[in-house]
């Protein structure tokens, strides 16, 4: 049967991410696209967005980089996941606009939800965030001791980021695998998504998430039909050379257009079906089926599991934003949904 959809909130900003703690607590992130966002990172209270973890993290202004730090404020975030330890991350590709990255923005930011206070802050390089790169999303191995990132800029990769020394590495760098697939052409409300001068949805591996028991990692370009899989152990070991940890990619399925993953700890991957305005699943038998379909999810975007078990989803709009409808203007509505599945 499929899931229940409630709206649970409304923004006037794109909204991309989305984390649940395991108290129940809800995060958003507004990536800096088309306009200069007044939050980066938020905290939904009562329906209010809270600057998190304060409002100095969240001061960053594109017109004020002169005079403002980028490692010590969120440049361009674009997601937030909470890894069931008691932090939230945030990771910030620091490409305001999918532009020019700007210097010493890209990391990885742990915040301790029991203090609300930065913990650490992971730097990315430009050997593992070079120019032309946006880190996209991120998912933490069950052991807490490496992060897997996906770069959905100009030249798709994965970067592994060892949580124990800070070190980061990027593997499968223009490896099919993580490129958009060249037969495939986006299309939202029936016809291909194309911008006013004819460049469609363009964009590298996106989707990323990891197997329950840590085994795999499952990725897909969002210009692209193909899920793939590699292994954890083959993606941590640095004696793999390029052309070897190539070697380990598999072909999981063949589904559909995707920008973003969520799987639960029963193996079942939910996937954003954005051509079609929904939310599929995966079963661990290959099974796929709509999970919810509905005309108000415009481009769901990333998932979040809440305590209870429901799921919970952005819809970016990202077909109605100035991108491809340059007169919606610079700021246009998004929301978060919660999908819950219905009993019987």
């Amino acid at each position: 049967m499929p899931a229940e959809l409630t709206l649970v909130s409304e923004f006037d900003h794109q909204v991309t991410g989305v984390a649940v703690s395991e108290d129940g607590r809800i995060f958003v992130n507004f990536p800096r696209w088309t306009e200069d966002s007044p939050i980066s990172v938020a905290e939904l209270v009562d329906g209010e967005l809270r600057p998190y973890p304060d409002a100095r993290w969240n001061e960053w202004r594109n017109a004020r980089k002169n005079e403002l730090t980028p490692h010590d404020r969120f440049v361009c975030v674009q997601s937030v996941v909470s890894d069931g330890r008691g932090s939230l991350w945030v990771l910030d590709p620091a490409a305001p606009g999918l532009q020019q990255v700007v210097e010493g923005g890209p990391k990885l930011v742990q915040v301790d939800l029991a203090t609300d206070r930065v913990a650490r802050t992971i730097a990315f390089d430009p050997q593992s965030a070079p120019q032309g790169s946006y880190l996209n999303d991120v998912r933490f191995h069950p052991n807490g001791r490496t992060a897997y990132i996906t770069d959905s800029g100009a030249k798709g990769a994965l970067v592994v980021v060892d949580l124990q020394t800070g070190q980061a590495r990027r593997v499968l760098d223009g490896h099919p695998s993580t490129q958009p697939e060249k037969d495939v052409v986006v299309k939202t409300d029936g016809r291909p998504l194309r911008r006013p001068d004819g460049r469609g949805a363009e964009f590298a591996s996106d989707s990323i998430e990891i197997t329950p028991d840590g085994a795999y990692v499952i990725y897909q370009a969002l210009t692209g039909r193909t899920v793939y899989r590699v292994p954890t152990a083959a993606l941590d070991d640095v004696s793999l050379s390029a052309e070897a940890l190539g070697r380990k990619v598999e072909t999981l399925a063949e589904i559909g257009v995707s920008d973003g993953y969520w799987m639960d700890d029963r193996g079942r991957l939910f996937m954003s079906a954005l051509e079609e305005n929904a939310v599929k699943v995966r079963e661990p038998n290959g099974e796929v089926r709509t999970f919810v379909q509905d005309e108000r999810l415009r481009w769901p975007d990333s998932f979040a599991q809440g305590p209870d078990g429901a799921i919970y989803v952005t819809t970016s709009h990202i077909q109605d934003s100035m991108w491809f409808n340059p007169e919606a203007g610079p700021s246009i509505r998004t929301e978060l949904w919660r999908a819950e599945e219905r009993a019987g």
